[in-house]
């Protein structure tokens, strides 16, 4: 082994082992799921002007942050729980004393806060991993779950789940005192964005809560915004109850304060985000074996091919040779698990350069 190849494995380790700082790195990140092209440059010289204040000032507190999200989705506040990040409001879950139910494999956080027998996971089933909402209503209806969360587009699969199912699933949930929580944490990314969100009609479903991460649509995974809308009072009222005084910094309100002024560059960024995706599946096809589930999110789904290495193998090689990371799903609950990987768009070279480095991964190890 050469000393490079060390020094890189060494890398690898220190990196795999993180959970976030990669920009300190230098490496191409394809696992972290965020939008490469928001915010624009403009957003950056604002909130430059404001750093002294921003620094020195207490931020507002969650009344005015709720309407501060509320203007930009034209919700009213009294409806919104404003987190730091989603995963603030999903940490908040595990206190309600509640059972929850979700598919898997899906975003593992709704799972990993739940106390020991406050949670049953549904086993979507392999090899297309689509939600039957009949079953999942039966089987939450037998569990006595009292929370149903799905995550559409799911992560890691990509998978959308069609908002007329989802109505159908809340309307059957409804009669049995379970509440229904939807993560449309990568919604903006879907081909159908406005005919496929719940937002709109959130006042027609009163067991209806949405969340969602404003991290991964608006590129801002450092100031760390996530929000819960429903027409739930007293749901939100129980949520709301989980919040320190300040959990949002003054960075956080700053964004929201400027973020209506960028709307039209917003909706173009998501645009691109999905033309590149789109383009980087029609590249991951092209490999020989290689399972490629359609995307609605701004990552793809895929499972190696037979003769392949497993996934956290190829994962590391892609990382010591090519200084490519992605993710592979092992420790996700699923069959075969370390067979398949979760590879996030970024910009079309940056993909192209990806899918060469995999086809040619792939490719060594089937001719030795």
């Amino acid at each position: 082994m050469t000393k490079n190849h060390s020094s890189a494995e060494q890398r690898y380790a220190d990196v795999s082992g993180q959970h976030g700082g990669y920009w300190r790195h230098d490496f191409i990140d394809h696992n972290y799921l965020y939008n490469l092209y928001f915010p624009p440059e403009d957003f950056f010289s604002r909130l430059s002007r404001q750093i002294r204040q921003l620094v020195l000032n207490y931020p507002v507190g969650q009344q005015e942050v709720a309407a501060l999200v509320g203007e930009l989705i034209d919700q009213p506040a009294e409806r919104i729980v404003v987190g730091n990040g989603a995963a603030e409001l999903i940490k908040i879950l595990a206190g309600l004393d509640r059972k929850l139910i979700v598919p898997v494999p899906s975003f593992n956080e709704y799972a990993n806060v739940m106390p020991a027998g406050k949670v049953v996971e549904f086993a979507l089933e392999a090899p297309f991993f689509q939600l039957d909402v009949d079953k999942f209503a039966a089987a939450a209806i037998r569990s006595r779950a009292s929370l149903a969360v799905v995550v559409s587009p799911n992560n890691p699969t990509s998978l959308l789940v069609p908002k007329a199912e989802l109505r159908r699933l809340a309307d059957k949930l409804a009669a049995h005192d379970c509440l229904l929580i939807v993560d449309e944490s990568f919604i903006d990314f879907a081909a159908n964005r406005d005919r496929e969100s719940l937002e709109p009609e959130i006042d027609r479903y009163p067991n209806l809560a949405i969340f969602k991460s404003m991290s991964k649509a608006y590129g801002i995974c450092g100031i760390r915004i996530g929000y819960m809308l429903t027409a739930n009072p007293d749901f939100a009222a129980r949520v709301r109850q989980g919040l320190h005084i300040w959990n949002l910094n003054g960075f956080a309100e700053e964004f929201l304060r400027l973020a209506p002024r960028y709307r039209q560059a917003f909706s173009e960024s998501c645009a691109q985000v999905r033309a590149d995706r789109d383009h980087f599946y029609e590249q991951l096809q092209m490999i020989p074996g290689m399972t490629v589930y359609k995307p609605e999110a701004n990552y793809i789904f895929c499972r190696l091919p037979d003769h392949a290495a497993s996934g956290p193998e190829v994962t590391e090689q892609l990382f010591v040779q090519d200084n490519i990371y992605i993710k592979h799903c092992r420790g996700k609950t699923m069959p075969e698990a370390d067979r398949y990987l979760r590879i996030a768009s970024r910009t079309r070279p940056e993909n192209t350069r990806l899918v060469a480095a995999l086809g040619e991964l792939l490719g060594r190890e089937h001719r030795s």
